[in-house]
């Protein structure tokens, strides 16, 4: 009987096959939780924003969407540590738990009152906190939902529902504020998390599955592996010098930085800029993120599907090569339809080589040290990236974009120089890497 089973032990179908983790009902309940989660985000932060600017002017609505960015980076860090120290199940259940309070309350007040900006700004700084809590919690999921020779078609799956909720939560969340408002929308999102809440209670998360062994972690420092007796900060301190001496670790941590540091401004404001600089107007600005979008859409699909690659390690340091150079090239792209096609071929690649990355991080990771890992590698994405946009767009004002997005391609290469001066990157091989790297 599957619910007789050891908790940690591989699902298994009638014939004593282990079930892929497409096939495992219980990967799958966690996977429409995790899809509910994201729903509800996506739909949050478009009633914030257009509840703000209802009420306030065009920096005030600024205002409201930095409160929560700011305590999300500034508490990253330390939600890694409470993941780790407290177990990543019990924290993504208690922060879901609590945002669907923190939603639900809003769209309360907001249906019988009109209470001004201070709520907006007081409900995006408390949910800045809860979200530096969430994210490195399920970061630190993974292995302890599937066997090691599954991440990757885990991580497909997983991209494949954060962009379900990149395309269907913005309508959702458009339809809910056309037909109720901000409240109603802010309902909506508060559902979808409550909704998630109880398919997580009743996912069985182990503490390692089975199959998963991580390669050999370097020694730290006395105590610091054990959260008995020991400070938050030598814990935070013991993550950060895990990463630092991991042989394979710490280099993908770093190459993940430096391409996002790289990328993330052609990505998120260039592609805005270039439109608007070659006359295409905000319907080609509309083709290209969505060729992007439905490039790493298809990259998510084929990991799912396929599961495996063989020599992973290689394969992400060409992708991230190729990947950054077809974001450079849409800078330099003449006519829209070029720059179409080259979004799609970057979003395909780029989208191969960040499941890889990520799914040979948790694959290496020693479980005590994920949800430290998966803050420092959050950091670069909502905390250090985004202090690239306003130098990105000075320099596309000085330089044009042609000259910025190449430059920046170049940065995001240097990801795939440090992947490529790591021996133990280059080795990682078999479905996923492993352990070959001494330490």
């Amino acid at each position: 009987m599957l619910g007789t089973r050891h908790p940690d032990a591989p699902p298994k179908d009638g014939t004593g096959t282990v079930l892929a983790a497409h096939r495992d009902p219980n990967v799958l309940r966690w996977l429409t939780a995790y899809t509910a989660s994201l729903l509800g985000d996506s739909i949050y932060f478009l009633a914030l924003g257009f509840a703000a600017a209802r009420t306030a002017s065009p920096a005030g609505v600024g205002m409201v969407m930095a409160v929560g960015a700011v305590p999300r980076a500034l508490f990253l860090l330390g939600g890694g540590v409470v993941a780790d120290r407290f177990g990543p199940r019990r924290v993504v259940i208690g922060s879901d738990a609590a945002r669907s309070v923190l939603i639900l309350g809003a769209a309360v007040v907001l249906a019988l009152a009109s209470p001004g900006l201070w709520l907006l700004v007081c409900v995006a700084a408390v949910f800045g906190v809860v979200d530096a809590l969430f994210m490195p919690a399920v970061g630190a999921l993974p292995p302890r939902l599937v066997p090691r020779d599954q991440l990757v078609r885990f991580q497909g799956m997983r991209a494949l529902a954060v962009r379900t909720g990149d395309i269907a939560g913005p309508p959702l969340g458009g339809l809910a504020m056309g037909l109720g408002g901000a409240s109603a929308a802010f309902a909506l999102a508060g559902g979808l998390f409550a909704v998630s809440v109880p398919l997580l209670v009743t996912t069985r998360i182990g503490a390692m599955k089975a199959g998963h062994t991580p390669a050999p972690a370097p020694a730290p420092a006395a105590g610091a592996e054990d959260s008995t007796g020991t400070s938050a900060w030598a814990e935070l301190r013991g993550g950060l010098r895990y990463i630092r001496r991991h042989r394979l670790v710490g280099p993908l941590v770093l190459s993940g930085a430096l391409s996002e540091l790289g990328l993330a401004g052609p990505l998120n404001v260039g592609m805005v800029l270039l439109a608007r600089q070659r006359g295409w107007g905000s319907s080609g600005y509309g083709w290209i993120i969505a060729a992007f979008g439905a490039g790493a859409a298809t990259s998510a699909l084929l990991l799912a599907l396929r599961g495996g690659v063989r020599r992973a390690g290689v394969v992400q340091i060409v992708t991230l090569f190729v990947g950054s150079a077809a974001i450079g090239l849409i800078g330099a792209a003449p006519v829209l339809g070029a720059a179409v096609a080259l979004a799609l071929l970057a979003g395909l690649i780029c989208g191969v080589c960040g499941g890889l990355a990520v799914a040979m991080i948790q694959s290496a990771c020693d479980p005590g040290y994920l949800g430290r890992v998966t803050s420092v590698m959050s950091l670069t994405g909502f905390g250090l990236a985004p202090l690239v946009y306003p130098v990105f767009g000075v320099a596309v004002a000085a330089f044009g974009p042609t000259a910025v997005f190449l430059t920046s391609a170049a940065v995001g290469m240097l990801g795939g120089a440090v992947g490529l001066a790591s021996s133990a990157v280059r080795r990682a091989s078999g479905p996923l890497a492993t352990a070959k790297a001494p330490h």
